[in-house]
């Protein structure tokens, strides 16, 4: 696992010729850029920031000090939607956003509708002194909201025959509901236990998880169960080998 750089580093020179990635190997933000890089063959390298502990140079660097962040030579983007949005406007092989652009603004939408499922996967892996199905059935309930989409639109992907910006935002979240079971029970099994409740989600996890794209930038479900246990004991460990 490369290390993620700390207070007191230094910050490795940028690779001519290659965007520079910021970002912090378990962050479901920095997951969606990795995404979209990886699905437009973007040249680029990575530095992995440990955000308990940020480098010096990284909270100069970077106004808001998050991941993930992106250096374009001298100049740098933050936040995950607007890099994404970039990337896929200034690298135009295989675009991720729909052509059309009422489809296209509605698909923003529908990205930044995400946010109560993000906030409230967070609010049951921190809940105190453990997570209740109550918490885990909110998120869910949220979910559901996704699964009539996909319906609504009768394709296989919410890009269509594959995957496109949607598919690609709102899945590095999947990735960590898979953990869920592992770290608090098989009562958080999104995709068994809650079937009949999200009919078409279901079926495009496994296909999600089937993509090449996806499939090159994966961690099984076990590592990121350890990652959340760490984050939940308020000591993440950066060390755990992906």
């Amino acid at each position: 696992m490369p290390e993620h750089l700390t207070i007191g580093s230094a910050e490795p020179p940028l690779s001519p010729g290659k965007l520079r990635l910021y970002g912090m190997r378990f962050c479901p933000y920095d997951h969606r850029v990795h995404l979209v890089l990886l699905a437009k063959n973007i040249l680029h390298d990575v530095v992995w920031i440990n955000l308990k502990n940020k480098p010096e140079w990284y909270v100069k660097k970077i106004p808001t000090a998050k991941v993930p962040a992106l250096a374009i030579g001298e100049k740098c983007l933050w936040e995950s939607l607007i890099i994404a949005d970039y990337l896929d406007e200034q690298y135009t092989e295989r675009p991720l956003h729909s052509s059309n652009t009422l489809q296209k603004a509605k698909d923003r939408i529908l990205i930044e509708s995400f946010g109560p499922i993000s906030g409230a996967f967070y609010k049951f892996i921190m809940t105190k002194p453990t997570p209740t199905t109550e918490e885990f059935e909110v998120v869910v309930r949220e979910v559901k909201v996704f699964d009539l989409e996909l319906a609504n639109r009768g394709t296989p992907f919410f890009g269509g025959s594959q995957p496109g910006m949607v598919d690609y935002m709102i899945w590095p979240w999947f990735e960590r509901f898979g953990a869920a079971k592992i770290v608090f029970g098989e009562q958080f099994d999104m995709t068994s236990k809650y079937q009949a409740e999200i009919p078409h989600i279901v079926p495009w996890v496994d296909k999600m998880l089937k993509d090449q794209v996806v499939q090159k930038h994966l961690l099984d479900f076990s590592k990121h169960s350890m990652f959340i246990k760490s984050f939940v004991s308020g000591e993440p460990d950066y060390t755990i080998p992906t």
